[in-house]
């Protein structure tokens, strides 16, 4: 089983391992999505810097760029740029202009007019599952229960980076009941979108928790956070496997966005 908007994020999973344990969680579960709703504020950090900064070039964004020596888990992947999981611009469309700016963020697209832009991937270290449990439900969920994160680097001239977290914000409520999305020719659909409480570290940053239709019908949450630096807009997007399965929620991978945060100073 693999989802168009899981193929975005690169996760991949067995159909065999995926129908199991389907079948053995019964569906999806809305727990985890109901304790995410009593938090979700549409929050937003600090204001806008007064004068806009000059953007970066692609020299030092690929510098500020997450790297595999900054994490302590898993694996960075630096060759997005180019592949076929870098997504452009163009190839994303919304049923309405209003919802755009999600559908960039949900496929790891670039929004507005960068300067330049730098992608990067970073997948979290699965549990290996002793031998005598390999096959139970609880190990092949703890061996799923792995993070994707793409990071989304992209740097603006004359103030385009303050217009994008302004398009991002006005975008999360107009489409808060949800929207249809086409990239690369393949259909999504988002369910609802809800803000969540902005992370700090950022001159301005606008968290969400969006809730996407896999294969059709069952539920899995996507979260996100884009946040501006100076001039350099960071849009970091999560998934979780074993949320794929189970609908269930995941803690957004904070140490990441932290990490590329601190990077651009």
């Amino acid at each position: 089983m693999r989802s168009t908007a899981v193929r975005r994020v690169g996760l991949a999973a067995s159909a065999a391992t995926l129908a199991l344990l389907a079948t053995a969680c019964g569906g999806s579960s809305d727990d985890g999505d109901k304790g995410s709703d009593a938090k979700n504020e549409a929050t937003s950090s600090a204001s806008a810097a007064p004068a806009a900064a000059k953007a970066l070039s692609v020299d030092e964004l690929e510098k500020a760029a997450l790297a595999q020596a900054d994490v302590d888990n898993g694996e960075v992947d630096t060759k997005i740029d180019g592949s076929e999981d870098d997504v452009t611009k163009d190839e994303v469309e919304a049923d309405g202009a209003a919802c755009a700016p999600l559908a960039l963020v949900q496929s790891g697209a670039a929004q507005g007019e960068p300067a330049a832009t730098v992608k990067r991937m970073w997948t979290e270290e699965a549990e290996k599952p002793s031998d005598a449990d390999a096959m139970s439900e609880e190990a092949m969920l703890a061996s799923l229960d792995v993070e994707k994160v793409f990071v989304t680097l992209a740097t603006y001239e004359d103030g385009g980076a303050e217009t994008v977290l302004k398009d991002t914000e006005a975008a999360l409520k107009k489409c808060a009941a949800g929207f249809t999305t086409t990239t690369a020719g393949e259909k999504g659909e988002i369910t609802k979108a809800v803000a969540t409480e902005a992370p700090k570290g950022a001159d301005e940053a606008v968290a969400m928790t969006m809730t996407m239709v896999a294969e059709g019908k069952e539920t899995m949450p996507f979260k996100a956070v884009v946040a501006r630096k100076g001039s350099t807009v960071v849009a970091v997007g999560a998934m979780n496997l074993a949320s794929a399965v189970t609908g269930k929620d995941f803690e957004f991978p904070t140490q990441i966005l932290d990490t590329q945060l601190g990077k651009l100073g």
